[in-house]
């Protein structure tokens, strides 16, 4: 199993990206605020794009996740449902705040 972590940016960031010749089976992806519960400025959201292809952009078409609330220390966990992925395949996440938040995704190559 291996796993890739990442802050999430209010730009594009991608998680995982499936090399060419590989095929990837996403087992769990963990998203946690990790800013202080001092005042409700530290609460934000996320979203998740599953692009096909390397030539594939994100799109409505491709959003998996939209807008899902983060309050401040909080951890979102994407466990259930199980990804295949082949070469060229991304997962890219984007927050409106570029420091409030970070994913661990976990993966198994097949």
């Amino acid at each position: 199993m291996a796993i890739n972590n990442v802050l999430i940016l209010d730009t594009d960031t991608t998680v995982l990206s499936v090399p060419a010749t590989k095929k990837y089976a996403v087992t769990t992806l963990l998203v946690c605020n990790y800013a202080g519960t001092t005042n409700i400025v530290n609460d934000s959201s996320f979203n998740m794009h599953v692009i096909k292809g390397s030539g594939g952009v994100k799109s409505n078409a491709n959003l998996v996740l939209n807008s899902i609330a983060m309050p401040a220390q909080e951890t979102f966990t994407f466990n259930v449902e199980r990804l295949i992925l082949e070469g060229g395949d991304s997962v890219v996440l984007n927050s409106p705040d570029s420091d409030l938040l970070s994913a661990t995704i976990s993966y198994l190559e097949v």
